[in-house]
């Protein structure tokens, strides 16, 4: 087992910075109330605890937060969820809100983002500065990259993994040489470039980098005083200094060198395909892994109920995870995951779904590859998922089938707790 005494040292001395103030767009009314990572997944979680989770798991226990769009659920969530770090022991998570802290501007990119708040990464005088994306599916330990960046001597270290090359369009893509470091970085190209000998294949980034915290001072400064940059880490920042500089490529790889397993769940397909994974016998992301948790907040409920045996009313769930609190009244749930605190009457069938946290289904409902958002009651006798035409007239309906439901769409108050 890998010693890790010296890279524990490196960790106390990075900063991790989380960008949590992303829109989401792509995620259609799913973010109409919340940001992207306080969105819910994977039974009981929100998406931000992964990146959160792989920090204290690393040893990284300086953690800021910067949030911007939407974000009172995000961050009633990591209060609740990440207030047990102990600042008096160098422990801390803090949220840092857009604040105007250098003009009347909010954060206008990624990068903007850290060069408004460079007085509040100065202070806590770091030795390197890790930069992750607040919105991705992942289990990562952090600690082999910082060796490897401080014994590389980089300017920059930027995560990247494999994925298929006609995906790549919506990732920044690399080139590297033999020792990995960095060629050519193009962000969402139109021709992803393809790994040499992997033709299906691109090397893309992760959204996490790794600085040293004054040569990311230098670049920040200097991206925004371009009027001509949109003050990103991918479209600017990152490209720009690839010919003078140092930026070496980590590969987020398994034991066996092959892909680990990384989601950018940014769409309704991508966010529905993550969730779906969740549900294979061996997933590729191990939930249960003791070794490796996923903290969050959860209320305090019962655990799941599954009632009634009785031929065609029969409580049960079939290669689906389902969260506590949770009841199936004679109700039938296959390969989908149910969030706490859900109630599925008699009579209905749900199969291929993701039901999120507090959602009640009445009697003979039958829903079929759909998204049902936090708080949906869905009346008796409803059908989702088998005819879309009819989909299309009350939801919202993706390119691959797949409905999403929200209680807006439903006639319900939109304004309870998100």
């Amino acid at each position: 087992m890998k010693n890790y005494s010296k890279i524990t040292e490196l960790t106390r001395n990075t900063l991790a910075l989380v960008l949590a103030g992303g829109e989401g767009s792509r995620l259609k009314d799913l973010t109409q109330w919340r940001a992207k990572p306080a969105v819910p997944f994977g039974g009981k979680y929100r998406i931000i605890d992964f990146a959160l989770s792989n920090c204290v798991n690393s040893d990284i226990r300086r953690i800021g937060i910067l949030t911007q769009y939407k974000s009172h659920s995000l961050i009633r969530h990591i209060q609740r969820a990440w207030s047990f770090m102990r600042y008096e022991v160098g422990e801390f998570v803090e949220l840092l809100p857009a604040q105007q802290r250098l003009g009347k501007q909010w954060y206008q990119g990624t990068a903007n983002a850290l060069y408004q708040n460079l007085d509040i990464i100065r202070c806590h005088v770091p030795k390197y500065v890790l930069v992750l994306g607040g919105d991705h599916i992942y289990a990562m330990d952090y600690r082999p990259m910082i060796e490897a960046h401080a014994q590389s001597g980089a300017d920059v270290t930027v995560g990247c993994v494999e994925v298929p090359r006609l995906e790549a369009t919506g990732f920044g893509v690399m080139s590297v040489d033999d020792s990995m470091r960095i060629t050519r970085f193009t962000e969402k190209p139109q021709q992803p470039e393809a790994i040499p000998d992997k033709p299906d294949k691109a090397l893309a980034s992760m959204g996490i980098y790794i600085f040293s915290p004054e040569f990311l001072f230098e670049k920040l400064i200097k991206d925004n005083d371009d009027p001509l940059s949109s003050k990103d880490f991918g479209k600017d920042i990152i490209p720009s200094i690839i010919a003078d500089n140092h930026v070496q490529a980590y590969p987020f790889v398994d034991e066996n060198g092959e892909p680990s397993y990384w989601r950018d769940v940014g769409t309704i397909e991508s966010y529905w395909s993550a969730n779906m994974d969740l549900c294979s016998i061996q997933p590729e992301l191990n939930l249960y892994n003791n070794d490796w948790p996923i903290w969050t907040y959860q209320a305090q409920m019962p655990p799941a109920k599954f009632a009634f045996d009785d031929e065609g009313r029969r409580g049960e769930a079939i290669d689906s995870m389902v969260s506590s609190g949770c009841i199936l009244s004679g109700a039938r749930v296959k390969r989908s995951v149910v969030f706490s605190g859900c109630f599925v009457h008699s009579y209905s069938s749900i199969k291929d779904s993701v039901i999120l946290p507090h959602v009640e289904i009445g009697r003979n409902c039958r829903i079929t590859k759909a998204v049902i958002d936090k708080a949906c009651v869905i009346p008796p006798n409803t059908v989702i998922g088998e005819n879309r035409a009819d989909d299309e007239q009350r939801f919202c309906v993706d390119d691959h089938g797949i409905v999403l439901v929200t209680p807006d769409m439903l006639g319900q108050n939109i304004h309870s707790v998100r």
